[in-house]
């Protein structure tokens, strides 16, 4: 995607966003926003450049100003041609002239300024030396519920990436595993997801057998074989919005343990889910899939947080973790994934999309939890 904005959104609700950013950056007392290439920019405006380079690209939106996206000369027709155009000024420079010069000019010269975290270094340093008046803070910290509550139109598209990625599993599952590289598993995932969708993959994680006890092992060469756990977990961009789901197999059939801590996990995400409401504190998502986890005796192998907000990008804020208070609203989605690894022999982890709704939650991913077996 380059230089357009992604079906189905319009000018105005790109300028309704861009609106609603200034506001929020008011009400959280930053002089303005500066947002770089990136997903911040994309759901701003739906622009994405044709490339990422040392010329400065950045959307500036201040309170009470008009937003205008500064851009290299040699852009300017492709970002214009993004529909976010229609709700902004375009101001281009030219090589040779200074653009954090440019870009001071439609910013108080003093004030914190809140800054997208992908930023280049570059850039940052050279907006301060240019208004040595300035402190800055990155969005995920000044803003982190920004883009947290989904619309409509978004949640159909997260919906629909969740289906692709569930209508991938359901093939998966009926690969060949045993005697086949990891690597291959999850070439077949990747193809999978491309070919009900995805314009992007973002990650393919076969863990077999010891590897499943390391959380984001992603693939390997070693050898699949009969007796074997295998976490599964993918997910990519469809149509700008991001899948993400995890399910565990077994090659043959498992073993009593592995049964066990397999039921254990699959309990603990359904505790976690359950706990979704509004009003409900992201912490307590956590809380409940972890009470199940180390009720049953495996506390010490849960190593990592319970979920994770996703929208343009597959990880963001939200964040399902103790100390995160943050109340739960609509339209939030993020991942309820827990899991217990037991290092050096296997790993179990059930992960599945859930967007909050009115008096509950809903799963955007619903393919069985229960144990698959595979050849």
């Amino acid at each position: 995607m380059t230089g357009s904005a992604l079906a189905p959104f319009t000018a105005d609700d790109y300028r309704a966003r861009m609106d609603r950013a200034a506001r929020a950056a008011a009400e959280a007392g930053l002089a303005g926003l500066l947002v770089a290439p990136g997903p911040d920019l994309v759901w701003l405006t739906g622009y994405t450049p044709t490339a990422v380079t040392e010329r400065l690209t950045v959307l500036v939106l201040a309170p009470g100003r008009d937003p205008v996206l500064v851009v290299p000369t040699l852009e300017a027709p492709d970002a214009q041609e993004a529909v976010g155009a229609d709700a902004l000024t375009l101001l281009d420079w030219t090589d040779g002239k200074d653009p954090y010069a440019v870009t001071a000019g439609l910013l108080p010269g003093s004030g914190r300024l809140g800054i997208s975290d992908n930023a280049w270094a570059l850039h940052l340093l050279g907006l301060q030396r240019t208004l040595p008046g300035t402190s800055y803070a990155a969005l995920t910290d000044a803003l982190p519920m920004l883009r947290a509550v989904k619309d409509n139109a978004e949640l159909e598209l997260l919906a629909a990436a969740g289906a692709a990625a569930d209508a991938a599993f359901e093939e998966i599952r009926d690969v060949p595993f045993a005697g086949r590289r990891e690597s291959e598993v999850g070439q077949d995932l990747a193809d999978l997801l491309r070919r009900f969708g995805h314009s992007q993959v973002d990650f393919t994680i076969v863990g077999s057998g010891p590897n499943g006890a390391n959380p984001h092992h992603e693939v390997g060469d070693r050898v699949i074989r009969h007796g074997d756990m295998v976490v599964l977990d993918f997910g990519g961009l469809k149509d700008g919005y991001g899948s993400d789901t995890t399910r565990t197999v077994h090659v043959g059939e498992p073993t009593d343990e592995e049964r066990r801590v397999h039921d254990v996990v699959r309990a603990a995400q359904e505790a976690g889910f359950r706990a979704v409401r509004p009003g409900v504190a992201c912490q307590e998502v956590d809380r409940a899939a972890r009470a199940v986890i180390s009720d049953a005796g495996y506390g010490e192998y849960f190593i990592h947080r319970t979920g994770h907000g996703i929208g343009v990008t597959t990880h963001e804020p939200p964040y399902m973790i103790e100390g995160e208070e943050q109340p739960l609203v609509p339209g939030m989605c993020f991942s309820v994934e827990p899991g217990v690894y037991l290092p050096g022999r296997f790993g179990v982890r059930i992960e599945d999309i859930v967007t909050v709704t009115g008096d509950g939650g809903r799963r955007l991913n619903n393919t069985t939890r229960e144990m698959v077996i595979v050849d």
